[in-house]
């Protein structure tokens, strides 16, 4: 797979993410529900896809060489990630959820340190210093809404930084698998395991048993956000993310595209869900966006800083 090819597939992935929060929101379906909800039809979906290539029928191989590191990779990565992310969604807005998460190129800057001893520049550096003051200022509008009788957006913002953080380890470390055992199939295996997870968790602790036969009984906007959240920003969006991440030549450098999200997920937070947006979420939304033309034009800045140098 040609580089190019790779960042066009994270490209849309991040494109995918950018709208989960909306379609959440709009399916009026509580967190921890709307979780199972989402990877039972997006686990399926992967399933049905994976079965369409002969290439990719084999989803027992990978599970039955490497579930030991498959099944709890599953279970932290993708049922843990998207408990902590739906269940912020009933503690801050879209955009709050939205910008906190897009500390992933953080997070997996930091795995890829630790784990492929991959060094970070200074420019990922000034980069990840420019996010956290982002997120900081997040915190810091959740604080002042707290001092004004409501602390639930910290809440929130502190699960989406949950969330951030297990998604990165998940793709750093699943990237053996997908070489292993090709896109399709490792992600397939680990998103049907993340959806028992999800559905044995919420079931044993919010004692709620999502029946998926029992779909079409709710209200048709919520039926077609569920279905949306389940194929377009899972199945689709899922496969692309992984996939493509595995593919670059630079897993954080590919992952820095996330640093898009905020702005597409604020447009549809502010457009079609009427949610307020504080200075302060604006300020956090710029430093964070702002921060990623720092580590894209880092090349170009390093190459002109050398030739000025030489003459």
């Amino acid at each position: 797979m040609s580089p190019a090819l790779a960042y066009l597939m994270v490209f849309v992935g991040v494109c995918g993410h950018a709208s989960s929060e909306f379609f959440a929101v709009l399916s009026g379906i509580s967190g921890p529900e709307v979780s199972v909800w989402r990877y039972i039809i997006g686990s399926l979906g992967l399933v049905v896809f994976a079965l369409f290539f002969s290439g990719s029928r084999d989803l027992w191989t990978p599970l039955r060489e490497d579930w030991r590191a498959l099944v709890p990779l599953s279970l932290i990565g993708v049922s843990g990630t998207y408990l902590a992310f739906h269940w912020a969604l009933d503690f801050a807005t879209i955009i709050q959820v939205g910008t906190a998460v897009t500390t992933i190129p953080i997070f997996v800057g930091l795995c890829n340190l630790v784990v492929n001893r991959m060094a970070i520049s200074p420019a990922k550096i000034i980069s990840g210093v420019a996010a956290v003051t982002g997120v900081m200022l997040l915190l810091t509008d959740g604080y002042l809404a707290r001092l004004a009788g409501d602390e639930r957006s910290l809440y929130g913002v502190l699960l989406a930084l949950i969330c951030a953080a297990l998604s990165s380890t998940h793709a750093v470390l699943v990237k053996p698998y997908i070489n292993k055992h090709g896109a399709i199939r490792t992600i397939t295996v680990s998103l049907v395991i993340g959806a028992i997870g999800l559905w044995v968790i919420v079931a044993l602790f919010w004692d709620i048993r999502v029946n998926p036969l029992a779909l079409f009984e709710k209200p048709a906007l919520a039926s077609a956000s569920l279905i949306t959240l389940g194929l377009w920003n899972t199945t689709v969006t899922q496969l692309l993310w992984y996939s493509g991440l595995a593919a670059v030549p630079d897993m954080t450098r590919g992952s820095y595209l996330f640093f898009l999200k905020p702005a597409i997920t604020t447009f549809l937070g502010i457009v079609f869900l009427l949610q307020p947006i504080t200075l302060v979420q604006i300020i956090a939304i710029v430093v964070i966006c702002g921060s990623v033309l720092v580590e894209m034009s880092w090349p170009w800045l390093a190459a002109r800083f050398a030739n000025d140098e030489t003459m």
